[in-house]
C-alpha cells in the first residue's frame, strides 16, 4: 500500500489534515462576522497591528478581515487540490502534486510569518507562538519537498532511452570526439 508514496506526500496530508479544518474555521469565522472574527486568538495580532498601526475605518478593517480570510482560504484551497493529485496513482509516483503543496506551503508560510511579526509588535504571546509552530511546519515541509526528489524510472527504461539518444544523430552537427560516445 504504501510501497509509492514519499515522506514529502505523507508529511503534506499531514500538514492538509491540520491546516485545512483550522484556517478553513478560521476563515469562515471572519467571513460571517468579520470583526468579531478577526479578534479572535488566531487572528487578534493581525487585528491589534492593523488598529494600532493604520488609522483606518471601521469598513477598512473589514475589508483586511476578508483579505486574511481569503488568503487562509487560498491555502486551504491548495491543500485540497494537492490531496485530489495525490489520491491518482500515476500522479503522486511521478510527483505530479508537488507544485499545489508548494503553492500552499508559500503562501502559509507568507501569511504566518506576517502574522508572526504582527503579533511581536504588538506583544501577544499566545499568537506569536501560534504562528511560530505553524510558520516552522510549513518551512519543515518545503526542505522535505525540496530536498526529496520524485521516484526513479525503471533501470531498463533508463537503459532503452539510453540506447535510443546513443543513436540518434549529434545536434548542432557536433563532431564526434572521443569523450562524446
Amino acid at each position: 500500500m504504501l510501497k509509492n508514496w514519499r515522506i514529502g506526500s505523507i508529511n503534506g496530508v499531514v500538514l492538509a489534515a491540520y491546516f485545512i479544518p483550522a484556517w478553513t474555521l478560521i476563515a469562515v469565522n471572519i467571513m460571517v462576522a468579520p470583526v468579531h472574527g478577526l479578534f479572535e486568538r488566531p487572528s487578534v495580532a493581525v487585528a491589534l497591528f492593523i488598529s494600532d498601526q493604520f488609522q483606518i475605518s471601521g469598513m477598512s478593517t473589514v475589508r483586511a478581515a476578508w483579505l486574511l480570510a481569503l488568503g487562509r482560504l487560498t491555502v486551504v484551497a491548495f491543500f485540497a487540490i494537492f490531496l485530489a493529485l495525490l489520491s491518482i496513482p500515476r500522479v503522486r509516483r511521478a510527483g505530479g502534486s508537488d507544485e499545489a503543496l508548494g503553492i500552499a506551503l508559500f503562501i502559509g508560510s507568507l501569511i504566518s510569518f506576517a502574522s508572526m511579526v504582527m503579533a511581536s509588535k504588538v506583544g501577544e504571546m499566545a499568537a506569536l507562538r501560534l504562528h511560530a509552530t505553524e510558520l516552522l511546519l510549513l518551512l519543515g515541509a518545503a526542505i522535505v519537498l525540496l530536498i526529496e526528489r520524485p521516484a526513479r524510472r525503471p533501470v531498463e527504461a533508463r537503459v532503452l532511452e539510453a540506447n535510443v539518444l546513443e543513436k540518434a544523430p549529434l545536434a548542432f552537427e557536433q563532431a564526434e570526439l572521443l569523450h562524446n560516445r
